[in-house]
């Protein structure tokens, strides 16, 4: 969106998120699915529509509580947010985006007092994105895994490493968008049934199987991160373009469950795309795209894709330190919502847990608190997701 389109394109987005409450709290519709969900009606229902059934009528139940008027403004502020955390980024300056993030947080928890009267909000987000999943079970294992991997990480950042001579080149990026389509069709992305775009944070959407859009972002020193990024977005590609058709049409056709999703796109990228027999076939047609490479071997190259480092940036992480990042803004999160620190607060609470767990500090906010652009929409609870994809997918 250009930048002067910005305001009222999210003007367009929160009338169409308004009306689309609207309809999907109709109280025609409630007595619609109440009549489904009797026996006689449902047990005619094929699979995929008794879960639509069952789904519609739980979120309808509690998105009925919310009044509309919230609805808006809701949609406004994380518009608006979104919008502060991209200048923010750029500005490597959270102050800009502070006040709206606070913003979202005590929206976000108005939310769920609406929708969950009288439940912990932590628990309500982490539903949201694993349903019957809770911080007890979550903890844990996440404990279990800080206990291990934090002193694991120590001895292993004392072992000295050869120079990343990948770093020494220019990657254009045109180029790298080619290998980008090398990669995914090499792992089975059907552009008949989806798209690619850029995007300042790489994501995927999917509409249904025969339509999954994915984006990435690039760097022309660093080409190893859109590398990786195309192999993980095209494994949530994959997954829901390879969804049973017979779900086609109802909300089993994609995975409510984020972790499961994780663990889809965390296979393609760690389990097969850290291993040095998933490159041997492509590696020389990637150097010829991108001719500073050919000075990097495959055994080069593979070292340094499986190289434990203290590094920054989450999506951009090796095994081992990934799951310490996830941990961070867990940890974060819950002192959000359980122990009410303001959002001011974050950037130092960040700063003081990387060299806790990473040992290393950020140089500036967008390496650190500013690098995720989540909790500009709201989307607290999510992350978790994301470690337990990886548990999953091992």
């Amino acid at each position: 969106t250009p930048a002067l389109g910005y305001d009222d394109m999210a003007d367009t987005l929160t009338w169409f998120s308004t009306r689309e409450f609207s309809l999907s709290t109709d109280p025609a519709l409630l007595a619609l699915l109440q009549t489904l969900n009797k026996p006689e009606e449902y047990d005619q229902l094929s699979e995929g529509m008794q879960y639509t059934v069952r789904t519609m009528l739980r979120d309808l139940t509690r998105e009925s509580r919310i009044p509309e008027q919230f609805v808006s403004e809701y949609v406004n502020s994380t518009n608006a947010s979104r919008k502060a955390w991209e200048e923010a980024k750029r500005a490597s300056d959270f102050s800009l985006f502070a006040p709206h993030l606070q913003n979202v947080i005590d929206l976000t928890a108005k939310r769920c007092s609406y929708t969950d009267p009288g439940k912990d909000v932590y628990e309500v987000m982490l539903d949201r994105f694993e349903e019957g999943m809770d911080t007890a079970s979550i903890d844990r294992v996440f404990t279990e895994l800080k206990n291990g991997l934090v002193p694991m990480l120590e001895k292993i950042l004392q072992k000295k490493h050869l120079p990343n001579r990948i770093r020494e080149g220019y990657y254009d990026i045109d180029a790298q968008k080619k290998v980008q389509k090398l990669l995914l069709e090499y792992i089975g992305f059907n552009y008949e049934a989806g798209c690619t775009a850029e995007s300042e944070h790489p994501f995927t959407l999917g509409f249904s199987r025969h339509d999954v859009r994915l984006t990435n972002h690039y760097h022309t020193d660093n080409p190893i991160s859109a590398m990786f990024s195309a192999i993980h977005e095209g494994g949530h590609a994959i997954f829901q373009q390879n969804a049973d058709p017979s779900l086609h049409g109802t909300d089993a056709d994609d995975c409510c469950y984020m972790g499961v999703h994780e663990s889809q796109s965390r296979f393609y990228e760690n389990i097969l795309g850290r291993r040095r027999s998933f490159w041997v076939p492509v590696y020389p047609k990637i150097q010829e795209l991108l001719p500073d490479l050919k000075q990097v071997s495959l055994d080069e190259f593979v070292d340094e894709i499986n190289h434990v480092r203290n590094s920054f940036i989450r999506t951009e992480a090796d095994e081992v330190t990934y799951c310490l990042h996830i941990l961070i803004r867990y940890e974060i999160e819950q002192e959000i919502f359980r122990n009410h620190r303001k959002a001011e607060e974050l950037p130092a609470l960040w700063n003081q847990k990387m060299q806790e767990y990473l040992f290393v500090t950020p140089e500036n906010d967008a390496k650190g608190i500013l690098q995720d652009m989540h909790w500009s929409d709201g989307a607290f609870g999510y992350f978790p997701s994301y470690l337990l994809g990886n548990i999953y997918d091992g």
